[in-house]
């Protein structure tokens, strides 16, 4: 008789977080109330699996935003994030146009993954769903591909993992550079925390 097929190892990406694709985003911003201040950077990385079923990173999207009107700015923020809002090599685009700009291809990555939806990874997750939520509301945008409140967070995760909350100690305690140059550019953000999600996902065992 011969014997069973070995399992594969690799578990499919719309099996292996009930459904839901993991997309790691972060948010530049003009303050902290996402209700009154301004979105101004936006990224996401969709995960992908490798040939050995670990998670690694997929293309990066990513746009500058003009403010919506209506949306206010608090300078201490632009000196946090180096934003010039009137650099001009920003190429922002008005909130609708910039949603449209990173869903879509959130959205073919659900579908290539047959997952439900997209779910957010971030560090302090909320922030970054909150903010992304109040610009869908603001242009009253249909087809936002993100579960509307659930979200991976790694600050927890982190803190689990190597006892840091912090996101550039997180990355280094995790075995990576940090370069504190290039840290709150939504793009060099998001995918620091997408390397410090993988790792820490990779190394849990995978469940049955």
């Amino acid at each position: 008789m011969e014997n069973a097929t070995e399992p594969s190892r690799t578990t499919p990406m719309a099996q292996r977080f009930r459904g839901y694709l993991p997309v790691v985003v972060d948010v530049e911003t003009g303050g902290f109330d996402w209700n009154r201040h301004a979105l101004l950077e936006l990224a996401a990385v969709p995960l992908e699996l490798d040939e050995n079923g670990l998670l690694v990173l997929g293309t990066t999207s990513s746009v500058h935003l003009h403010p919506a009107p209506g949306t206010e700015i608090d300078p201490k923020s632009l000196e946090i994030t180096g934003i010039d809002l009137d650099h001009p090599f920003r190429f922002a685009k008005h909130e609708k146009d910039a949603l449209d700009h990173v869903f879509a291809p959130v959205r073919a990555a659900v579908k290539k993954h047959g997952c439900q939806r997209a779910i957010l990874v971030g560090h302090n997750a909320h922030f970054d769903l909150n903010f992304l939520n109040a610009a869908v509301a603001r242009v009253a945008h249909k087809r936002n591909p993100f579960h509307p409140f659930s979200v991976f967070d790694t600050v927890t995760l982190a803190g689990v993992a190597y006892g840091q909350t912090v996101l550039a100690r997180a990355v280094q305690a995790a075995g990576f550079e940090w370069n504190s140059d290039d840290a709150h550019s939504a793009v060099y953000d998001a995918e620091q925390t997408a390397r410090l999600f993988c790792k820490i996902v990779n190394a849990w065992p995978r469940p049955l």
